[in-house]
């Protein structure tokens, strides 16, 4: 696959010349960031820890309001498959614009809707989409999720829920009793009623203490008894609702063996299994679909960020026998956005005609590699994890010891340090997982093997600065909680 970054807007190049050619970057005081402050609201989360005022983007490059490159591993929290402005996407956009088709539609039907539905369920699993369904559902993640256990709950005469640790499906009140993250629940006390929440298998810091094919052995039993033992205290699911990788709670990819007990035990007992592939859908783990590679398929599928080409969509896919919800029973105004649907469909197609699930699984092996070999190198990098271009580096305390066999404690005030110092070298990144410990690298999977060369490289250079300053008693540049980007 080639990539190119193009001069757009009659501009120096966004691309790698141009971006090694800069001189160091600086993080400068800008009027649009004071107004921000002075003005949003106290939740915003990505200017505290990314102070940028944004002009202009191509490819997986950003400029901001002084001129400086920055590359882009963050890419909308994987939203963007593409890059920013890929000519695909923005042709697609120009075209429905220039067609005169109306803008907003409900769920009326247009051409444009018609062929990111046929497209969509080509690119899906044949044996699921021979009999699935779609519900277009509110513009994010989280009212897919929402509208998966509605739809759940419906078919099955059930309420209960489960969910896993760790597990990030986004922020409203119902989908915060399934989220991992106990920080935004505090507030609220605690989240919505009917819900139970169970291990996920984290290898390096198992819940069970045993790692490896123990502990998935562990995690299933568990599941097993839930839904078998008449004393286990919780009531047949209505769902399961699970990531086959975590994206915010730190880049844990679920064994393939533990997805495929998973699979067998809620057929077994009848328990509609959602898979969350909001970040993973559309060939971020080096699969179009995450749990492609556990040779498996959902009952009900949700899919937003990157499907809608960088413009808000979500839906939800599923089995037709659950299609039992009555009509108007999940809705939403602008589930009938034309041109992220437009949008769509572009990214879609490219995706699939240059193979990026297979050009993000190489890059990423080429990035982890990179990475491992830093960790080598540096004690402070403990776990090394991702599929594809979904690639997490957990920040641990190296001068303390493990508190139990696996990794030592995770080192938040560093992994911050770190995301600071990479800025400084015009590497976007954010952080995740226990204690925001975990730098998450989620560039556009366009990105050259040359780019993930410059990234390592910047990364390394970034992790000994961090490294140094907390030799020399630097302080942490960036004191704000992490671990939850605000999608």
């Amino acid at each position: 696959m080639t990539v190119t970054h193009a001069a757009p807007f009659g501009l120096a190049p966004f691309g790698l010349d141009g971006f090694r050619a800069q001189p160091p970057i600086r993080l400068h005081d800008d009027p649009l960031l004071r107004r921000q402050e002075a003005r949003e609201s106290n939740a915003r989360s990505y200017p505290r820890r990314i102070p940028l005022a944004l002009t202009q983007a191509h490819g997986v490059y950003l400029r901001d309001s002084a001129g400086q490159l920055f590359i882009d591993c963050l890419a909308g929290a994987g939203t963007l498959a593409l890059g920013h402005n890929h000519p695909d996407v923005v042709a697609a956009l120009r075209a429905t614009l220039d067609s005169g088709l109306p803008l907003h539609t409900l769920d009326l039907t247009t051409p444009v809707k018609d062929r990111f539905v046929e497209d969509l369920f080509a690119a899906l699993p044949p044996g699921f989409a021979r009999h699935a369904r779609i519900q277009f559902c509110g513009p994010t993640g989280a009212d897919g999720i929402e509208a998966a256990i509605k739809l759940a709950r419906t078919a099955t005469g059930r309420r209960t829920v489960v969910g896993f640790a760790g597990g990030y499906h986004g922020m409203t009140q119902g989908t915060l009793a399934i989220m991992g993250n106990l920080e935004p629940k505090r507030p609220l006390g605690g989240g919505t009623g009917d819900a139970h929440m169970l291990p996920y298998p984290y290898d390096a810091r198992c819940p069970f203490g045993l790692g490896g094919e123990a502990g998935v052995d562990a995690g299933l039993a568990m599941i097993e008894q839930l839904l078998t033992d008449p004393e286990s205290g919780v009531v047949t699911p209505a769902a399961m609702v699970v990531e086959v990788v975590q994206g915010e709670g730190g880049v844990i990819p679920a064994p393939i063996r533990w997805l495929q007990g998973l699979r067998r035990l809620t057929r077994a007992h009848g328990v509609p299994l959602v898979i969350d592939e909001v970040q993973t859908g559309l060939g971020r783990t080096g699969h179009l679909f995450a749990f492609e590679r556990a040779g498996i398929e959902p009952d009900i599928l949700v899919l937003s960020k990157a499907i809608g080409g960088g413009l808000p969509l979500s839906v939800v896919v599923y089995r037709e026998d659950l299609d039992v919800w009555s009509p108007g029973a999940h809705a939403g105004t602008f589930r009938g956005n034309q041109l992220a649907m437009a949008a769509g469909t572009a990214t879609l197609r490219r995706i699939r005609a240059d193979r990026l699930d297979e050009h993000a699984a190489a890059m990423g092996a080429r990035l982890t590699g990179h990475l491992r070999a830093l960790q080598a190198e540096q004690p402070c990098v403990g776990d090394v994890r991702g599929p594809g271009l979904m690639i997490g580096v957990e920040i641990v305390d190296e001068r303390m010891p493990p508190a139990r066999p696996g990794l030592r404690p995770a080192d938040g005030a560093l992994a911050r340090a770190l995301q600071r110092r990479c800025l400084e070298r015009g590497l976007i990144l954010e952080l995740g997982g226990r204690h925001g410990a975990v730098v998450r690298f989620l560039p556009p999977l366009i990105v050259s093997a040359e780019e993930i060369d410059e990234i390592a490289d910047r990364f390394a250079s970034a992790l000994r600065a961090a490294l140094a300053d907390r030799v020399s008693g630097g302080q942490d540049a960036l004191h704000v909680p992490t671990g939850l980007a605000a999608e």
